[in-house]
């Protein structure tokens, strides 16, 4: 089961990341993301319905606010931060996702499909190694 998920926390990674903390209240953030002049996001502390932990959800604002949900999702599942970004869930908006730490098995599972992206580019970087050794050594490959 997930530990707790503290707003600051997410907050801090968030604007490490260089997203803008628009420091919203629970009202203006379930208003809705129109009518921000900036982009940017908010958080707030809430209970999972699910497991019942307390998580964080995040809010993107702004004219483009789309694009900051999308950063925020791919700055919070990053392997060094080791969050879960849940975008639906009971109770959110479409400006809004749940975060919450990862288990050991999701980030498990995130690295083995990363390797898998990165074998064949792996393989490609190798191939070119092997030939450039070859060339190095005073034998040219055939074309």
């Amino acid at each position: 089961m997930p530990s707790t998920t503290r707003a600051h926390t997410i907050r801090r990674h968030l604007v490490d990341g260089g997203l803008i903390d628009l420091g919203l209240t629970e009202r203006e953030q379930q208003a809705g993301p129109d009518g921000h002049p900036t982009d940017g996001f908010s958080v707030r502390q809430q209970h999972y319905a699910e497991t019942g932990v307390l998580v964080v959800v995040a809010g993107a604002f702004g004219p483009f606010w789309i694009r900051t949900l999308s950063e925020i999702g791919g700055r919070l599942e990053q392997p060094f931060v080791k969050c879960t970004v849940i975008s639906e869930a009971p109770g959110l908006s479409d400006h809004e996702v749940l975060v919450r730490w990862a288990t050991s098995e999701e980030l498990r599972a995130r690295k083995a499909a990363a390797a898998q992206r990165q074998a064949s580019l792996a393989a490609a970087l190798r191939a070119v190694e092997q030939r450039q050794a070859l060339e190095d050594a005073g034998q040219p490959g055939l074309f």
